[in-house]
């Protein structure tokens, strides 16, 4: 027997409790993150084992918003370039949720056949994980003001992140565009790095710019010029020009919005890292053009019994940020809208410094925080036809109505009603639906 072969199985008996710990809670509808906390109690070390096998290496992705969709852009540049990328689709970027997520690909001894891994990885455990799984490429994608009750202050996530860039192998791909991220040390990182961002013309077509956290500490508030590898310097629609290195790229991106062609430019960065010679523009371009929107980020789904082949476009919110960010980027009033959160969004004072002014109307307001959202909303003088927390009726309400124009209503849902949703018309958690 080898050595290869022993190590791995050594492992079996833990991948084998987290397999089945797994498909006992897909049973039961959650619980994702379950199986890499019973797998990694039983062998500690089998994460750093999963993760050290991929010969193009590891990608991690920080961010307080964009994370999923930025993985979900390089997992698919990659693939259109003839890789086999291993990801973390529905956002499982806690430790035991990132070994839950390689669980699924991985046999019982141990092998992952995939040639890349492409990770979003949450700031509180960035650096404890790449001390694990040695990454390659570290995309610090922007900090913006977001669970104050578990972070309790914003610098405190750019110190988080800046501290796990200093652990990237290959690259940094950093965000010129951030008030905190510009001003990286860059003697204090072992690899050098890259600045990603937008032109000042396009962010300034935008009605709130990109809403990044100021810099209260340094005295400094805004950002440090830095020149950018890769620019976006057009955007209309879901029609996008990115300026990487000398070349123009132009791509189509899986959902409107300017944050969404933010991330695209540093998508395009970290490919090209992973890549090195094997980079093809023409091969982005088709990556881009192929793409599905990621995991509830402007995913279009049918609206299950709807007359007219009516379909629900989810737009997932977080926070402030990401909800404002949203808004900018509808274009115009939505004919059809359904509003929701949940507990899962513990604090929700920070819907009174969103602008809601693109709303003309809300359909329906629902989920456990129904009323606060109604009550911000009034504040607002936007009008509200129904108020309903609970969800299911909600979703009946919404099939209710007679198609619209457009053949599109728009669901603004934060995580836990994005999945609640999903289900409920018929998508299951790595279900991904297509255009």
């Amino acid at each position: 027997m080898s050595g290869a072969t022993g190590s791995g199985i050594r492992y079996a008996p833990a991948i084998l409790a987290g397999k089945l710990a797994r498909f006992a809670t897909r049973l039961r509808g959650g619980g994702s993150a379950f199986p890499g906390y019973v797998a990694n109690r039983m062998a500690p070390s089998l994460l750093r084992t999963l993760g050290g096998q991929f010969p193009y290496g590891v990608v991690f992705v920080l961010g307080s918003n964009g994370k999923t969709t930025t993985t979900h852009m390089i997992s698919e540049i990659l693939r259109a370039h003839g890789l086999k990328v291993f990801t973390n689709p529905t956002g499982a970027n806690l430790p035991q949720g990132v070994t839950s997520a390689l669980l699924a690909d991985a046999t019982l001894t141990g092998r992952v056949k995939a040639d890349a891994a492409v990770l979003e990885v949450d700031e509180g455990f960035a650096a404890e994980l790449a001390d694990i799984l040695d990454p390659s490429v570290i995309v610090a994608l922007n900090v913006q003001v977001d669970q104050l009750y578990r972070f309790y202050e914003t610098e405190r996530v750019a110190d988080m992140m800046l501290d796990a860039a200093t652990r990237a192998s290959g690259l940094v791909v950093v965000n010129r565009d951030d008030p905190y991220l510009s001003k990286i040390d860059t003697s204090s990182l072992k690899a050098p790095a890259a600045f990603f961002g937008a032109s000042t013309e396009v962010v300034a077509e935008s009605a709130h710019g990109l809403v990044n956290a100021l810099d209260t500490r340094s005295g400094e508030t805004g950002t440090r010029v830095q020149d950018a590898a890769s620019e976006v310097t057009s955007i209309s629609g879901r029609a996008v020009e990115i300026r990487l290195g000398g070349q123009q790229i132009p791509i189509t991106l899986p959902a409107r919005g300017l944050h969404y062609a933010v991330d695209a430019a540093a998508a395009l960065s970290a490919a090209q890292q992973v890549l090195g010679n094997r980079f093809d523009a023409g091969d982005a371009i088709a990556g881009f053009a192929a793409m599905a929107p990621a995991y509830g980020r402007g995913e279009l789904v049918p609206l299950r019994h709807a007359r007219g082949g009516e379909q629900v476009e989810f737009v997932m919110f977080k926070n402030g940020p990401s909800l404002q960010l949203n808004v900018d980027a509808l274009e115009g009033a939505p004919e059809r809208l359904l509003m929701a959160i949940d507990e899962g969004t513990p604090d929700v004072s920070w819907l009174y410094d969103v602008d809601l002014g693109a709303f003309d109307h809300v359909d329906v307001v629902t989920g456990e925080k129904a009323h606060q959202i109604a009550l911000r909303l009034a504040y607002a003088g936007i009008p509200i036809g129904t108020v309903e927390p609970d969800i299911e009726k909600a979703v009946e309400i919404m099939r209710g109505f007679a198609p619209t124009a457009a053949g599109r209503q728009i669901w603004f849902v934060n995580y836990e009603l994005m999945m609640l949703g999903r289900r409920i018309l018929g998508y299951g958690d790595q279900e991904v639906a297509r255009r």
